[in-house]
């Protein structure tokens, strides 16, 4: 089989893999999906992959439930390097203001990976937040938000801060939208990753 085509399924597989194990918490295979250096960024979570799982794992067992579902790859390779960008939805249950509601957030995660000794790791992966919207768990609930507070949030992810702030995250509200200047920044560094340039 061709040796891009194989390049392109083992990235695939690795991209599922990490929805499929985090939101198992399976933790020590969801770990292999990283190089050792690699760096998650979320909304309410910035930092190295190692760290990311330790919060994770903290997380999942106290009955936090952040749930992922993919969609369609597209795949930018260059060697030994290459962007990946894939559709997917967040969605995470919680109490808002004493009404059990659900957020989904569709978007798209855009992965810096690298192959290293013939297995290709996540070195970095930034989601892109592209819309949001938040609903009562029970359709009958009657669920009020503070308006102001919805208001200065990011348009993108405004229902999914509203909630992880509520339950007490510290949410980042610079992160990349469908458009705009972070987005427009992040295919700066895609670009240059592919050119073999060194990324923050």
């Amino acid at each position: 089989m061709d040796q891009t085509l194989l390049d392109r399924l083992a990235i695939r597989d690795l991209v599922e893999n990490w929805a499929v194990w985090r939101d198992a918490g399976n933790w020590e295979r969801f770990a292999t999906v990283w190089h050792e250096e690699g760096w998650m960024s979320a909304t309410w979570f910035q930092g190295p992959a190692r760290d990311f799982i330790r919060v994770s794992q903290e997380g999942f067992a106290k009955g936090v439930r952040i749930l992922h579902f993919l969609g369609g790859t597209s795949i930018d390779l260059a060697g030994a390097r290459a962007i990946a960008q894939t559709k997917m939805t967040i969605s995470q249950r919680a109490s808002v203001h004493d009404v059990l509601c659900d957020v989904v957030c569709t978007g798209r995660f855009y992965d810096f990976l690298e192959k290293r000794q013939g297995a290709w790791g996540i070195v970095r992966r930034q989601p892109i937040y592209e819309k949001d919207r938040i609903d009562p768990v029970d359709p009958a609930a009657m669920l009020r938000l503070d308006q102001k507070a919805l208001a200065v949030l990011p348009e993108g992810y405004r229902h999914l801060a509203y909630m992880q702030e509520l339950i007490g995250y510290k949410v980042k509200r610079d992160m990349p939208g469908l458009t705009g200047a972070e987005v427009e920044k992040l295919y700066g560094e895609g670009r240059d990753w592919l050119a073999g340039k060194m990324v923050d």
